[in-house]
């Protein structure tokens, strides 16, 4: 029985599955992008996203150097290692998590897989993301029912003018690039 067993196996052993998502995992890094099976691309979320959590945590040069040295553990990949922490963790510091999208492409006439691309949400500039650069790490929010009875009506005023002054104009469809 399986009772409380979470992880999805992939019809492979612990050894055979571990390499897959570390090639998996290696090969988003250095793509910024892959096409996989469905269920391969949620499991490599899971893989994944913690791998790039520990490039956010700076401090002295030996935490740095041992978050790389746990990172290559998973990786075993030296450029996608490199790759992670000098092009992607700049780019993804002031992202709280969520550092990947999965997007289904429908399925595959082979053996009919559902197919999905994954990639990593800061590198799309389809979506015009890429345009912010990460200058400080964003701040940590404790969200709590004492800070909603603390808003008054006036700093809800204060704001309204403000989002509204924030808008752009839309710009026509003849502006908009041809894909």
């Amino acid at each position: 029985m399986r009772h409380g067993d979470k992880i999805n196996n992939l019809g492979r052993k612990k050894a055979h599955r571990e390499a897959l998502l570390s090639g998996l995992a290696s090969q988003l890094i250095v793509h910024k992008r892959i096409v996989t099976t469905l269920a391969k691309a949620k499991a490599l979320r899971t893989y994944a996203e913690p791998l790039l959590t520990k490039t956010k945590k700076t401090g002295t040069k030996e935490q740095i150097m041992h978050q790389h040295r746990i990172v290559f553990s998973y990786l075993q990949n030296k450029e996608a290692v490199k790759e992670l922490f000098t092009v992607v963790a700049p780019k993804i510091a002031a992202r709280p998590g969520g550092y990947t999208r999965i997007l289904k492409l429908g399925i595959r006439p082979g053996d009919n897989a559902e197919k999905a691309m994954i990639e990593l949400v800061d590198f799309n500039e389809i979506y015009g993301n890429s345009v912010n650069k990460a200058a400080e790490p964003a701040k940590k929010t404790r969200r709590s029912s004492a800070a909603k009875k603390k808003a008054t009506p006036a700093a809800a005023e204060a704001t309204a003018p403000a989002a509204e002054a924030t808008e752009t104009p839309a710009t026509p469809a003849a502006d908009q690039p041809a894909e």
